[in-house]
């Protein structure tokens, strides 16, 4: 579910404030099915990002677009904030 007054621009604001940092990523996989690891945000650019998982043996899709963080797909927590 879309948040009000959440837009692309902002979510890209987010996502630039914890680059390089380490991230916790939950991944929404439909019917009540989620997917979380740890990563670091290793790339931005105009529509999507990378992460790099801690684990080198996690095979899950590590590019996303701001579009899934908006429509709530992809979660991303700085680590160590609340």
């Amino acid at each position: 579910m879309i948040k009000p007054g959440t837009t692309i621009a902002s979510i890209k604001r987010s996502i630039e404030d914890c680059y390089s940092k380490p991230v916790s990523v939950r991944l929404n996989l439909g019917r009540n099915k989620f997917v979380s690891f740890d990563a670091t945000l290793s790339g931005i650019y105009p529509s999507i990002f990378t992460v790099e998982p801690a684990d080198k043996n996690f095979l899950g899709k590590t590019t996303y677009s701001y579009a899934e963080i908006l429509c709530g797909k992809v979660f991303i927590t700085l680590k160590g904030a609340s």
